[in-house]
Order: C-alpha cells, then sequence, then structure tokens
C-alpha cells in the first residue's frame, strides 16, 4: 500500500483432496448439513483464534512503537525550525492514532466474535494506513528506525486480517448453502406430498370413471330396449311420414311465391309510400319478402285491402309500373287465388299439427329421459378422463422435478465436503 506493508501473499500450492463417496437416503441430508455446518463453524472459529493470537502480540508492538515514538526527540533540534514544526505535528498524528486507535483485540468464541475481530482489525489498519500514508514522508526520513518495525508488524496484520476475511466469507457462503439445501429439502416434501395427493385423486377420479362408464353401458342398454319395442317403431315411421310432409310445403311455397312475385314491385314501392298500421305494414312486408306465413284466415282482409290500396296508387301514378293494364290483371288474378292459397296453408298447417301430435303421443317420455342422462353422463365421462390425464401430468413434472432438485442437493453438499455424496430418493 501507500507506507509498504501491502505486500501479496506467496502463491500456495494446492492441496489435491482426497475424494470419498458415500451413498445416503433422502432423509439423512438434514442431518448431516447440520453437521457439517457445526464443523465449519467451528473450524473457522478455531482458525480465527489461532490467528487473532497471532496478531494480538503485533498490536502490542505497535502500542510499544507508539509509545518509543512518543519519548523519541527526532532530532528535530538539529533541523530548520519550520520543518520542525511540520514533524512535530507528523509525530504528534501518528502517536495520537497508535494511541486511540490501536485497541486491544477481542476474545474468540463464537462467529459473532469473530465478525468483532474483522471489523476491529479493518477499522485498526485503515485509522493506522490512513495516517501513515498521510506521514510517509516524515516516518521514512525523521524515524527510520520505526519505519521497518511498522511495516514488518502492519503487512503481517494485513495479511492474517485477509485471511480472517476470507475464512468468515466462506463460512458465510457455507450458511448460505446449507439453507439453500434445507430449502430444497422443504420443496422435495411439498412435491412429494402434492404427488401423494395428486395420487389419491387420480384414484377417486378412476374409481368414479368406471362407475360413469357402467352407468353409460346401462342407460345405452336401457335405450336399445327401447328403441327394440314396437311403439317405438311406429314412432319411427310416423316421423318420416313427417319429414316427407313437410315437403309439400315448398312446393305450396313455390306455387304462391310465383304468383306474388309478379306484383312484387308494385308491393314493394306500396310498402315505402303507404301509411298502414304497424300489424299491416307487418303483412305488407311478409307479402313482399315470405307471403306463406301471413296466408291465413285472419289476415285475408288486410290482405285484399292491400291489394287494392296498391291498384289505387297506380291508377292514381303514385305507384308507377311499365304496364298498367297487365299489372291491374295480376293483382285481379292474385285476389282470385288467395282464397285457395289460404286454404292450402291452413290444410297444411292443419294436417302437419296433427301429425305432430301423433308423432309426440308415440314419443316415449322415458327414452327422452334416459337420453338427456345418457349426454350428461357422457360429459361427465369426458371431465373425469381429462381430470385423470391433468393430474398424471402434474405428477410426471413432480417426478422430472425431483431428481433434478436432489441433484442440486449433491452439487452443493460437495462445495463444502471432501466426501462426494449420492442421495437416494427412497
Amino acid at each position: 500500500m501507500v507506507f509498504g506493508w501491502g505486500k501479496k501473499k506467496q502463491e500456495e500450492k494446492p492441496v489435491e483432496d482426497i475424494t470419498q463417496t458415500k451413498e445416503i437416503p433422502l432423509s439423512d441430508v438434514k442431518k448431516i448439513v447440520a453437521d457439517l455446518a457445526k464443523l465449519r463453524e467451528s473450524q473457522t472459529i478455531s482458525e480465527i483464534k489461532h490467528l487473532r493470537n497471532g496478531t494480538a502480540p503485533l498490536i502490542d508492538d505497535l502500542i510499544k512503537i507508539g509509545d518509543k515514538l512518543e519519548k523519541d526527540t527526532l532530532n528535530v533540534d538539529d533541523i530548520d525550525k519550520h520543518l520542525a514544526i511540520i514533524v512535530v505535528r507528523g509525530k504528534k498524528q501518528v502517536i495520537d492514532i497508535i494511541k486511540k486507535g490501536v485497541v486491544p483485540l477481542p476474545e474468540i468464541s463464537s462467529i459473532d466474535d469473530a465478525k468483532k475481530l474483522d471489523v476491529s482489525l479493518n477499522q485498526i489498519l485503515k485509522k493506522v494506513g490512513d495516517v501513515l500514508g498521510r506521514q510517509t514522508r516524515i516516518i521514512h526520513i525523521f524515524a527510520k528506525k520505526y519505519a521497518a518495525q511498522l511495516k514488518d508488524s502492519l503487512e503481517v496484520m494485513n495479511q492474517n486480517h485477509s485471511e480472517i476475511h476470507d475464512i468468515l466469507q466462506n463460512f458465510e457462503n457455507t450458511k448460505l448453502t446449507s439453507e439453500e439445501i434445507l430449502n430444497t429439502l422443504k420443496q422435495i416434501d411439498k412435491l412429494k406430498s402434492k404427488k401423494i395427493e395428486k395420487t389419491q385423486k387420480i384414484i377417486d377420479t378412476h374409481n368414479e370413471l368406471e362407475s360413469t362408464k357402467e352407468h353409460i353401458v346401462s342407460l345405452q342398454k336401457s335405450i336399445e330396449e327401447i328403441k327394440s319395442s314396437d311403439n317405438y317403431k311406429k314412432y319411427i315411421e310416423s316421423k318420416k311420414l313427417l319429414e316427407s310432409f313437410e315437403n309439400q310445403k315448398s312446393r305450396i311455397k313455390d306455387e304462391i311465391n310465383f304468383q306474388f312475385t309478379k306484383i312484387s314491385r308494385p308491393l314493394g314501392r306500396y310498402e315505402y309510400a303507404s301509411s298502414l298500421d304497424k300489424d299491416q305494414k307487418n303483412i305488407l312486408t311478409q307479402l313482399v319478402n315470405d307471403p306463406f306465413d301471413v296466408l291465413i284466415p285472419e289476415n285475408r282482409d288486410s290482405i285484399i285491402l292491400i291489394l287494392e290500396n296498391v291498384r289505387k296508387g297506380i291508377a292514381s301514378g303514385s305507384i308507377s309500373v311499365k304496364d298498367t293494364e297487365k299489372t291491374f290483371s295480376q293483382i285481379t288474378e292474385t285476389e282470385e287465388t288467395l282464397d285457395g292459397f289460404i286454404s292450402k296453408v291452413s290444410e297444411y298447417y292443419q294436417k302437419y299439427k296433427k301429425m305432430q301430435d301423433d308423432l309426440n303421443s308415440l314419443r316415449s317420455e322415458k327414452l327422452t329421459a334416459l337420453e338427456t342422462e345418457l349426454a350428461k353422463t357422457s360429459e361427465l365421462k369426458d371431465d373425469l378422463e381429462l381430470k385423470s390425464e391433468t393430474f398424471q401430468g402434474e405428477i410426471d413434472e413432480i417426478d422430472s422435478t425431483l431428481p433434478q432438485l436432489v441433484s442440486e442437493i449433491e452439487k452443493k453438499l460437495r462445495s463444502f465436503s471432501n466426501t462426494k455424496y449420492t442421495v437416494l430418493m427412497s
């Protein structure tokens, strides 16, 4: 350093470790960590205590040097008066720091004592180093006989302090590693408990799934029994007849649409120009878009009124068409076929309703209930299968994580032990 006592330590030749291997169950890791931590603490205290005892005499030497320096006049009477003042002032600063800053070292019986020693030595070295750095010329020129003693003592003290600090740092690293291992053990315990929980859930889900599958088979059997009955066969035949009959609606619609398409243009123009009430406007809109559903007896008069109003609109010129006479003829034709269309639509709905009622009378309420229950039970089966897969996925993840955590423990144990531990997951 500035005063010249911060020499580099000689490099030590590495000592080849003799590595032992040992297999241990996971349950022993906690005790081994505790034993290793206790051993490392004991070693740390012992090593630092030895360094402290080797440093304490150097503290005494510093104090003695300070006493001698205080009594030494340094022959300042023989030098320039102004320079003598500087020398005396520098000497006093060194003596004051040694008297106030160089204190006895604490005894070592615990890690806390060792930490206090580290702090105390650091403060002593800093204070003495700073003052000697400021007064280095005075010491080397006017107190040369003390310079070598100070340099030697402080050099050893600095080396000892560095070793003490490194030993404490290694101990803290060991302590941190121990805590990390213990936390990993807790994590492993949680994962193992979680695996037990998920395994039990898989068992419970499997049992429920088997029961659900049996219920599905029972429901399917009951449904098949109903579907093999004569009544169900009649139901199917009736359903086919109804589906076939529904085709008649398309034929009637085509016939009606063909007729109303002839007057769709004037009807559409009347729709925008008229001031009908709400019901009549709805009927008019349906006549333009899809007349089938409004061709019922109760709408007949309104439809005739609309058609006649269209005729009047054409006659007055408020509704324009290309061929007035032809349009009048088509309106008349539509009015003349209206009763027939209404009759066909009514007959269709009457027959459809009767066939639908007959079909409903043949429909088995029990079958409906069974099919509804089968659908719900099938959904439950799918949910249970998904749950089981999810639980198994979580277990697989745990099984892949546990060896990784054990491997971490093995590496960390190796960091502060010469024994290479293989941790067994039993």
